[in-house]
């Protein structure tokens, strides 16, 4: 009775607020007062008169015109124009009336706001060229929001549990901090632990390497780089954080990282720890349960298991540590310098069984196991990058990166073979530890000048790479073979392995304008040359010495390849304000060597030649709707060792032989997609596709004999295809100043086919899978949120051999997310997954139910928190999962992550701000 009274009163509070709220259209068109041209993508944005809380925005159209609708509880709201180039406009307006006409809104043109609307305006969205930037103010969060909850709030932007960002349904692949890397490839690392207050700007753009911004070139279509533009009056000062925890089952979880901003100087280090399955770093804010949050998954003959890599359950116990540090910084007035190191270091520990039902033409068989494996790595690397501006059209960009790596890992298995009558074929167990280390050096030069104000260019490109792996493996190894030939294979060897690449990339490309800032012809040569090697010395132990000094030719290696590629091309750019067209042509000759220093007789020589060819259209229909298109031939080269038909028998039960008559793979590639968001009504739909269809394409070929021995080859084939559709529609509704509702549904559409053999049987297979989704967001400012959250998928696969059946999997999946910000300071969130399967197989669960929960409470004016999390609270959390495909079905049992409770503390610190006063920082937890 309790919980419904609640329900029934947040519902009347709902009504109350909703019927104070009064409709609104405000309309009008805008132009340039000397031309009476009308000025297109011009940002409209109502805000309230008092304290300038925005209510509503838009953009104007192609002929300049523009409609305001809202709600609003105020009787005057005031109305703002923002458009880069022109004067600021602004104009209090009576809402007596529900419907209020501007007419013609005439704007002075002033050459001084070119560069500085951008920074100056209070508009909530601004498009300048191919940027759209959103002011940060404009969009309300709560008050120690990080940057993920913020782009969460942004329109068209899109963040899952993973923190996967994508932007009109195009993936975010590059997070940038005032231009300038933080802390290289993971975006979550800025988006998790920046804070929102911090940042005035978020710019998008597509994703461009420094040379490529520097001459004017298109970036990547396909994906997307954010910029965080941080507050002029934030840019000095310390912040960060701190956080320990430790729970039941000797769990613990410690992380910090601190900042130093200083103008065009920054400094940030982190460091971070748990045995929580969560490796990387991250501050696992109770937004994120649990180190990068997790799904329950079905397998493609339908059962469930939870996701190891995420949940921290299903694929062992992983003791994680990471080290960082980030430097930027401007060096006079030519160099801009940005560098980070990363370490990190893991422990590991699983134990599995796995029953496995192997299919062939003809019979079955079946093969059980269980192994045991333990491990230690050690990983670091370093990347800077250097931007030396000698003048105005001059840019040298140089970026050496630097990895050193360690692993140890143990593992113990036993494996037996027995037929569809019960009687043993073969069994097996094997003892190996392993110990490899090694180092990468890489190094990117590129020189870029600029000629004229039309757009010419000349770059300079070369890329090298240095790679040095050592490795020793000791095996101990027993192999028994029975039936009307039995044998025996007992094995006691120390393996010394050297493998390394030492390869470099040239690139030359002139760019010629044929009509200024429009149309452009592209000569580009490039050459490739990788020198790979193997190493592998295998030595059998001696028992009347007692050491490993019997040399194994049948089991060592000793080879070399290069892959030598000369290409040279020619394209066409043509771009105006709307369209963008892109078209390359290359000519590919390239060498393939293989030199077997033990073995000549399997030394290769190949020559290949190919045609590549690369397009893409881009169409602007206006600021609030665009499309695009491409198509990209390319050719890629078997690896040596598919090439090279030296027979591996390292393991007696599984041989492989290289195929020396192997052709390169061409894939014929296309995407494309179109968008559309309308700013003023916050709801917009996109469209994605792409495809791959491969030519000639290298996949194994396995060959069952009556002792179930494995011998495994490559072959080409043609047919291999796969294709993707999908698509979306999202809507945000601001219902009054305290609620907020978004919801969204989306639909995918996958085809694949695959030629695959089964024991010298070539057959194609055939999966479609559909998957539709819908998700809402309620949210009542400062007092709670919930969002829900439903997908389903329907798979079919088709074999096209009689001796398999086909496959049909349908699944649910229901997730549901809370969030209490009441009594005061203390926050509760809750995690409630469920997913149901009625085409389960059989001795499997046809539903799973996973619920993580977290309740902290903030003290020290919100400096201070105490968090108590509890990881699965119905203590479900499963290490059974089943696979299954064409060729088997499996089921595995492994060491698996079980419940826990972990109560942590954090403290957070801030002196940002001009009078250096510690602000609300951070987003907590820890």
């Amino acid at each position: 009775m309790t919980q419904l009274r609640a329900v029934f009163f947040l519902s009347f509070l709902f009504l109350s607020f909703y019927a104070q709220s009064q409709n609104f259209e405000i309309t009008g068109t805008l132009k340039d007062k000397t031309t009476q041209q009308p000025l297109e993508a011009a940002t409209v944005f109502v805000e309230t008169v008092k304290d300038t809380t925005l209510v509503t925005y838009t953009i104007t159209n192609a002929k300049g015109a523009f409609s305001l609708e809202g709600k609003t509880n105020n009787k005057k709201v005031s109305v703002n124009i923002s458009f880069v180039g022109y004067e600021n406009y602004r104009k209090i307006v009576d809402l007596t009336e529900p419907k209020v006409d501007l007419g013609n809104i005439l704007l002075d043109f002033n050459v001084a706001t070119l560069d500085e609307v951008v920074v100056k305006s209070r508009a909530p969205i601004t498009v300048k060229k191919d940027t759209l930037e959103f002011n940060v103010k404009s969009f309300k969060t709560k008050k120690d929001a990080n940057i993920e909850d913020l782009l969460k709030e942004l329109p068209g932007v899109e963040v899952d549990e993973d923190g996967k960002i994508t932007v009109n349904g195009k993936e975010v692949n590059k997070i940038l901090v005032n231009g300038k890397p933080f802390f290289g490839d993971d975006p979550t690392i800025a988006t998790r632990n920046l804070t929102k207050e911090i940042v005035e700007k978020i710019q998008v753009t597509d994703t461009k390497t420094d040379d490529e911004a520097f001459a004017g070139e298109e970036g990547d279509k396909e994906n997307k780089t954010i910029n965080l533009t941080i507050a002029e009056e934030n840019n000095k000062g310390v912040f960060g954080r701190v956080a320990a925890g430790g729970g039941t089952d000797e769990r613990f979880e410690f992380a910090g990282i601190v900042n130093v901003f200083d103008n065009d100087r920054r400094i940030s280090i982190l460091g971070g720890g748990n045995n929580l399955n969560s490796p990387g770093f991250s501050f696992g804010e109770i937004r994120k349960f649990f180190g990068g949050g997790g799904s329950i998954f079905f397998n493609s003959n339908g059962s469930f298991g939870i996701d190891g890599r995420n949940f921290g359950g299903g694929q062992g116990i992983v003791n994680s540590r990471s080290v960082g540090a980030n430097y930027a910084d401007v060096i006079g007035k030519k160099v801009d310098v940005s560098a980070d190191y990363f370490y990190s270091g893991a422990n590991s520990f699983d134990e599995a069984r796995i029953e496995r039902e192997n299919i062939l033409p003809d019979r079955r068989f079946f093969t059980n196991s269980t192994t045991r494996s333990d491990g230690d790595t050690d990983n670091h690397s370093a990347n800077f990058n250097f931007n030396i501006k000698v003048d105005s059209t001059f840019l040298i960009n140089v970026k050496p990166a630097f990895k050193l790596n360690r692993s140890e890992n143990r593992f113990v298995s036993t494996e037996e073979s027995i037929d569809d009558q019960g009687e043993r074929i073969n069994e097996s167990s094997t003892n190996n530890r392993s110990k490899t280390t090694g180092g990468n050096f890489e190094n990117s030069l590129s020189l870029t000048k600029r000629f004229g104000s039309k757009g010419a260019f000349l770059k300079f490109r070369l890329q090298n790479e240095i790679n040095r792996q050592e490795s020793e493996d000791f095996v101990r190894s027993e192999t028994e073979i029975f039936g009307d030939d039995p044998s025996i294979i007992n094995r006691n060897q120390f393996t010394d392995g050297e493998s390394g690449v030492n390869g470099y990339n040239l690139g030359v490309t002139y760019r010629q304008p044929l009509i200024a800032k429009k149309l452009f012809l592209d000569l580009e040569f490039g050459y490739r040359n990788d020198n790979r090697t193997r190493k592998r010395n295998t030595f059998d132990f001696d028992e009347s010495s007692q050491q490993f000094d019997n040399f194994n030719l049948l089991l060592s290696t000793d080879f070399e390849g290069r892959n030598i590629r000369t290409t040279p091309e020619i394209g066409l750019s043509y771009k105006t304000d709307k369209l963008n067209l892109n078209f390359g042509a290359g000519y590919v000759f390239r060498t393939l060597e293989n030199e077997d220093f033990l073995r000549p007789e399997f030394n290769i020589e190949q020559d290949f030649e190919a045609v590549e060819l690369s397009s893409y259209v881009n169409y602007t229909f206006s600021p609030k709707m665009s499309s695009y298109f491409g198509y990209n031939l390319s050719n890629r080269p078997p690896e040596v060792t598919q090439l090279n038909p030296f027979v591996d028998v390292s393991d007696p039960l599984n041989i492989r032989q290289g195929n020396p008559d192997l052709a390169p793979s061409n894939n014929h590639s296309f995407y494309g997609g179109f968008n559309n968001y309308d700013f003023q009504k916050g709801g917009g739909y996109y469209v994605n596709l792409n495809g791959n269809i491969v030519n000639d394409a290298i996949i194994t070929k396995t060959v069952v004999d009556e002792n179930l021995v494995r011998s495994t080859t490559y072959e080409n084939v043609d047919g291999n295809y796969q294709l993707y559709a999908g698509g979306g529609y999202n809507k945000s509704s601001k219902l009054d100043s305290l609620r907020t509702l978004k919801y969204g549904l989306g639909v995918n559409v996958n085809a694949n086919r695959n030629i695959n053999f089964n024991n010298d049987v070539q057959y194609a297979s055939r999966t479609t899978s559909i998957g539709p989704n819908v998700n809402a967001t309620f949210t009542w400012k400062d007092l709670f949120e919930i969002r829900p959250r439903y997908s389903l998928n329907f798979s079919n696969t088709t074999f096209g051999i009689d001796t398999f059946e086909d496959q049909d999997f349908l699944r649910h999946n229901l997730s549901l997310s809370t969030a209490l910000f009441v009594p005061k300071h203390v926050e509760w969130r809750n995690e409630v997954r469920y997913s149901y399967n009625p085409n389960v197989a059989p001795g499997f669960q046809q539903s799973a139910w996973f619920w993580n929960t977290t309740v902290a409470y903030s003290f020290l004016k919100d400096k201070a928190t105490v968090t108590l999390k509890v990881y699965d609270v119905l203590n479900q959390n499963t290490n059974a999962r089943r696979t299954a495909n064409a060729n088997f079905i499996q089921d595995v049992q492994s060491t698996v992550l079980e419940q826990y409770f972990l109560l942590s503390f954090s403290w957070k610190f801030n002196t940002l701000g001009n009078k250096g006063e510690t602000g609300d920082g951070g987003v907590f937890f820890f």
